[in-house]
């Protein structure tokens, strides 16, 4: 399949709260998945919420790693987007869903840069 890249958004429950909460520990998680999916690294910008939470982005030359966790929930979202056909935003994907502990993940992986996206109407 020709594409720009692939691009995984990743529902993540029942995660490690004490993690979801650890900037620190999360930044690390992130810019180990880049690179044990072989991407390289560029910047990594990551903020620590009051009282809980983390967000933050790992900028690879491929594209980049993002998440947002919600710690009172166990809950992150988190999206790995890679251009060319050499990486494998999976390979990252799957390191993050073990690193946090996420006991249920559910993803999808979209095509990018195959041409106009059909977004469908959301009914109220």
């Amino acid at each position: 399949m020709d594409t720009m890249g692939r691009h995984v958004i990743a529902e993540l429950w029942d995660c490690n709260t004490e993690t979801l909460n650890d900037m620190q520990q999360i930044e690390q998680i992130f810019v180990d998945a880049a690179l044990k999916s072989g991407a390289e690294v560029r910047e990594v910008a990551f903020h620590k919420f009051a009282p809980h939470g983390v967000s933050g982005v790992v900028i690879i030359s491929e594209s980049h790693l993002t998440i947002h966790s919600f710690p009172e929930h166990g809950y992150a979202s988190i999206d790995v987007y890679t251009c060319g056909n050499i990486i494998d935003p999976n390979v990252a994907t799957d390191y993050i869903v073990a690193a946090l502990e996420a006991k249920t993940c559910e993803k999808a992986e979209l095509p990018r840069g195959m041409g106009p996206v059909a977004v469908q109407p959301k009914s109220h």
